[in-house]
């Protein structure tokens, strides 16, 4: 049994690499590196089946170095460090550059596991390179992002794909030999979505159906045929998948209940994890509807609970209720721009010390040190109120939170005002 066409075409050189002319181009910041045999930690993101693990064995042949590849969806830490050892004994370790570690899908894993991976890629053990379909900032520890470049790799464009098309039909050593005359192009490359593994795949698919036969012809038609699926259909897997949620979150922010029921549907019918979308809702909730309506977080925690409890397919019910919901809501992202300024102050102000009269004082030692000390228990003053700095010295009188003008938070923002005076003037 011959290997999947994907698999025989996929390139040995950079030369013979198909699209991300923008690293791998000529005179591309990552070309010159591997041209020049240095290369440092890495990060390919960008959606599936755009060649991040075609780049990363590309590279590894061209410096001659060893290949060491993990998957992070089944492996772990112990995983990480028997390749890091093997990495040490191998007989090529010292001669040039580093081993490269490449592993696949290394948002998965999880803190601990990507904390084995500091020590060797700081001191040079191994060059990492990842590989991510969802963003590094979010999704990789900070400390071994510092020690990576992040380059993104973007969906296969139309011309990528004809040339990958053309490649395989006149290179590959089996295709090359059978007659196949392609007529239309147009449902090939929309089922492709940029994504070169599932082109060669559709390609792969009508010559294995028409195995024998004199003359292939591809059209359109025969595409849509073979893949039997709706030509407006949803890759839950690809890089449609992060537009259409992208599209779904930006119309509840819009305040445009149509648009946001439209998303929902094309997710829905694209057979999206429920839970995925719900998680999303709670997230819209707290982050863009937020004060302006407290309940809206509550709702979407309760049709999140009850997507649980009920299933599918009467939880596209409650979706939708609270899509609707969300999308007609009030808007407000203060709560999110407190905590995003909170945490740039922090990195700005180090680890401040807390003022002793905030700090618990369980034992004797502490009391002495004067711990808890004048501290004021606010239910035994009128209005459950004292004034009393509760931030660091070096903060006082600081503003993190700003208020938006909506019936809630005007509320919220004169209670502040009367109970602390010019601070929130």
């Amino acid at each position: 049994m011959s290997q999947p066409l994907a698999e025989r075409m996929r390139p040995r050189t950079l030369d013979d690499y198909v699209g991300q002319k923008h690293i791998v181009g000529e005179n591309a910041v990552l070309r010159r590196m591997i041209e020049t045999g240095h290369v440092p930690s890495f990060i390919l993101w960008g959606p599936p089946g755009v060649g991040k693990t075609t780049l990363a064995k590309i590279i590894s042949n061209r410096l001659e170095t060893p290949f060491y590849t993990l998957s992070a969806i089944n492996s772990g830490v112990k995983d990480v460090r028997e390749i890091i050892d093997r990495t040490k004994t191998n007989p090529l370790f010292n001669k040039g550059n580093s081993p490269i570690l490449f592993i696949d899908e290394i948002h998965r894993f999880s803190k601990s596991q990507q904390d084995s991976l500091l020590g060797a890629v700081e001191n040079g053990t191994v060059t990492l390179i990842g590989a991510t379909t969802e963003n590094p900032s979010f999704e990789v520890i900070r400390p071994l992002l510092s020690r990576c470049q992040v380059y993104v790799l973007q969906p296969l464009e139309k011309q990528d794909l004809l040339q990958l098309l053309d490649k395989a039909l006149t290179e590959d050593i089996i295709l090359k030999n059978r007659k196949i005359n392609v007529r239309e192009t147009d449902a090939i490359i929309r089922f492709s979505g940029g994504d070169a593994r599932k082109l060669l795949n559709i390609i792969d698919l009508i010559v294995s159906a028409e195995e024998g036969a004199g003359e292939i012809e591809i059209t359109d038609k025969k595409v849509v045929e073979r893949l039997q699926e709706n030509p407006a259909a949803y890759d839950k897997g690809g890089e449609m998948h992060y537009d259409i949620i992208s599209a779904f979150i930006k119309s509840i922010r819009g305040s445009d209940p149509d648009a946001a029921i439209y998303w929902l549907a094309r997710m829905v019918e694209g057979g999206e994890d429920p839970e995925f979308i719900a998680r999303r809702l709670l997230i819209s909730a707290a982050e863009d509807v937020g004060l302006a309506n407290p309940n809206a977080l509550l709702l979407a925690n309760a049709c999140f609970d009850g997507l649980k409890k009920i299933g599918w397919p009467e939880g596209r019910i409650l979706l939708a209720e609270a899509t609707v919901y969300l999308a007609c809501s009030p808007k407000s992202n203060s709560s999110y721009m407190a905590v995003e300024t909170a945490a740039s102050l922090v990195r700005e102000t180090g680890n401040l010390p807390v003022p002793l009269h905030l700090r618990n004082a369980p034992t004797q030692l502490m009391k002495d040190l004067d711990y808890h000390k004048g501290y004021k228990y606010a239910h035994d003053y009128e209005n459950n109120f004292v004034k009393m700095d509760y931030l660091p010295k070096e903060l006082l009188q600081t503003r993190l939170w700003y208020g938006q003008h909506n019936p809630q938070e005007d509320k919220l923002i004169e209670r502040m005002k009367l109970l602390w005076g010019e601070r929130y003037k």
